[in-house]
């Protein structure tokens, strides 16, 4: 296979399909990744904070076209689309504004005759490999993150969702983030080994399965050296989604539990 493509839950129809990324346009993505970051490592903090705050507007102010194209990609209800928008600004807005607390020194107690101090210094260039389900949600947890701490990423999504990884780009192209500072590629399995393995990126964050997990995990820590990996194995989760049991006592809200078993299988 030599496309990425999302084929919906719905109707079986193909939204889209996208060539993977070449091998030059990998090398030059992350070529501008580190370019990127280390101009914007400098900049101050306050700076950052308001160029994220205009990436989550410009990613709201696309809300009438995300909401269908979300749920056409996922077979999602409409009404959860917007519901999931709100709390991709609402994650993104309250990690901008515990940003300064979050990135400062700690400063242990005093000693006479020296000064400590622990710096929070950025990692480089981190890559978010993130998940379809909730797709806005895990990867807004670690992409606002990297970028208010000073570093560039790469955003790798899935190919069911493979359209929200695009609107991340065009959210961060509106907000005039700096090129190569956020870039999103249509990878395959083994070009996102691949990408860890050869040590191109600082950091991992990935949200799925727990296979892909123990593959990721193996390509971290090959060449005698484990990356930085945050990892966030979804299935792994209540219910482990298919095939598990649910307990519900008398005293419930039937309506509710309902909705919330119905929303994790969906997961």
């Amino acid at each position: 296979m030599s496309a990425f493509k999302c084929v919906s839950p719905i109707d079986g129809e193909v939204i889209a399909s996208r060539p993977f990324a070449s091998d030059a346009d990998i090398q030059s993505a992350v070529a501008e990744a580190k370019a990127a970051q280390k101009l914007w490592r400098a900049q101050p903090l306050a700076d950052r904070a308001a160029l994220c705050t205009a990436f989550i507007d410009a990613m709201l102010s696309m809300e009438a076209d995300i909401v269908p194209e979300l749920a056409r990609q996922m077979g999602r209800p409409v009404r959860y689309g917007a519901g999931e928008l709100k709390g991709f600004a609402e994650r993104g807005h309250h990690m901008i504004a515990i940003a300064p607390e979050a990135l400062a020194p700690v400063v242990p107690a005093e000693k006479p005759g020296f000064e400590r101090f622990i710096a929070r210094e950025p990692l480089g260039v981190v890559f978010t490999i993130a998940p379809w389900n909730y797709p806005y949600l895990t990867a807004v947890n670690s992409i606002i993150p990297a970028l208010m701490a000073g570093n560039a990423v790469l955003l790798k999504h899935a190919a069911q969702t493979l359209l929200v990884g695009e609107r991340f780009q065009m959210a961060a192209d509106k907000a005039g983030f700096p090129k190569g500072l956020l870039r999103n590629l249509a990878l395959s399995h083994e070009q996102t080994v691949q990408i860890i393995a050869a040590r191109h990126v600082d950091m991992v964050c990935f949200t799925g399965s727990v296979e892909a997990g123990r593959v990721i995990e193996r390509a971290a820590a090959g060449n005698g050296r484990c990356e930085r990996l945050r990892r966030d194995r979804g299935a792994q989760r209540l219910a482990r989604h298919f095939g598990a049991d649910a307990i519900t006592r008398q005293n419930c809200n039937l309506h509710h539990a309902i909705l919330e078993l119905v929303t994790a299988f969906r997961r």
